[in-house]
């Protein structure tokens, strides 16, 4: 079996991941129910009973792949399949075994029937899950991040222009500054941005963006930046999706400093929480103010990117409290060690 054809695992600590995995084996056993049963009423019967059987030995193998990620990734491909395979049918075997009052053998071949029943649907979902991440997942996700960038981009660039066109000639050094930090940050946005970046990259070009907001804004913009002593500790090794903190950053200013004639001031907070990443970005607004449809479309972005990423493992929420508009995005707290071995 040359590389090109060798079946490719999932991440089995991937919640999308996981769930896939768990609707596949229902619909094949649903599929199993209709192919047995006499008419609609016996086969949703049928499938019940057929999920009390599955659902056992389907958590034991997925909390055993959930365990063994690390190890099967670092393995020869034909040998993590079989592994795989192998975790699947022991599964069955055991709780068949244990079950065996509820579901009795017919003739004593009952096991070898649901060995071979285990392996060949743990074959179908892993081949299912390979074909889906080769066929359509790359082409997709590459796609629909270049166009979400592209959306993102003239946005941008336009409010950075209008604030450097405004320092010009009242502060010619400022405005040279301005310039630095527009170049580089427009130099990022045209990069090729599907891999993760270090967080530290990522609240470096927050901060430049803000710099540029601020020689325009002035005292009307105030940032509080709270980072967990953890996760400032090592920033560098922490991967998150390249420029997603600052169009938080960028959203924040547009829709709740610019507005206000006397300004505000924008709370950034990070911190690591259970095994995830935490960014919560809180802006001043009016208790009664409707949001706005550029609000909107950027959280959406934010939102669509991070699926595109990290599946259902991330989330994006926005909501008002009181007189504050407040963003959470959380996401795994992917390493730079561990995304190298995924």
């Amino acid at each position: 079996m040359t590389k090109e054809t060798q079946i490719t695992l999932p991440d089995f600590r991937n919640l999308g991941i996981l769930l896939r995995v768990a609707l596949a084996l229902q619909v094949l056993g649903l599929l199993a129910a209709l192919a047995h049963a006499a008419d609609l009423a016996g086969a949703m019967a049928l499938f019940f009973r057929y999920a009390a059987y599955l659902e056992p030995p389907l958590l034991t193998a997925m909390l055993i792949l959930f365990l063994a990620a690390p190890k099967l990734a670092a393995q020869p491909r034909h040998q993590a399949f079989a592994a795989c395979v192998a975790i699947g049918m022991a599964s069955a075997a055991f709780w068949h075994v244990l079950l065996q009052a509820d579901f009795p053998d017919a003739g004593g071949s009952g096991l070898w029937r649901t060995l071979l029943l285990a392996g060949s649907a743990a074959g179908l979902i892993l081949v299912w899950l390979d074909w889906r991440a080769r066929r359509l997942s790359p082409a997709l996700a590459e796609a629909r991040l270049q166009a979400l960038q592209a959306r993102i981009r003239p946005h941008f660039l336009f409010n950075s222009i209008n604030s450097v066109l405004s320092l010009m000639r009242s502060n010619p050094a400022q405005a040279e500054t301005a310039l630095e930090n527009l170049a580089e940050l427009y130099r990022v946005l045209m990069a090729d941005n599907r891999q993760l970046s270090p967080l530290a990259r990522e609240m470096e070009l927050a901060r430049a963006y803000l710099d540029l907001e601020a020689l325009r804004l002035g005292e009307r913009l105030q940032v509080d930046w709270r980072v967990d002593a953890g996760v400032d500790a090592a920033p560098q090794q922490i991967l998150m999706p390249a420029l997603v903190l600052q169009p938080l950053l960028e959203n924040a200013v547009c829709h709740g400093i610019e507005p206000r004639p006397e300004g505000g001031r924008i709370g950034v907070d990070i911190f690591a929480r259970d095994g995830q990443l935490n960014v919560v970005v809180r802006n001043p607004c009016h208790a009664d103010a409707p949001a706005r449809p550029g609000n909107r479309m950027a959280l959406s972005n934010i939102r669509e990117r991070l699926a595109l990423h990290f599946d259902a493992e991330a989330r994006l929420s926005a909501h008002q409290v009181g007189d504050e508009f407040v963003v959470q995005m959380v996401l795994p707290l992917k390493e730079a060690a561990r995304a190298r071995a995924a």
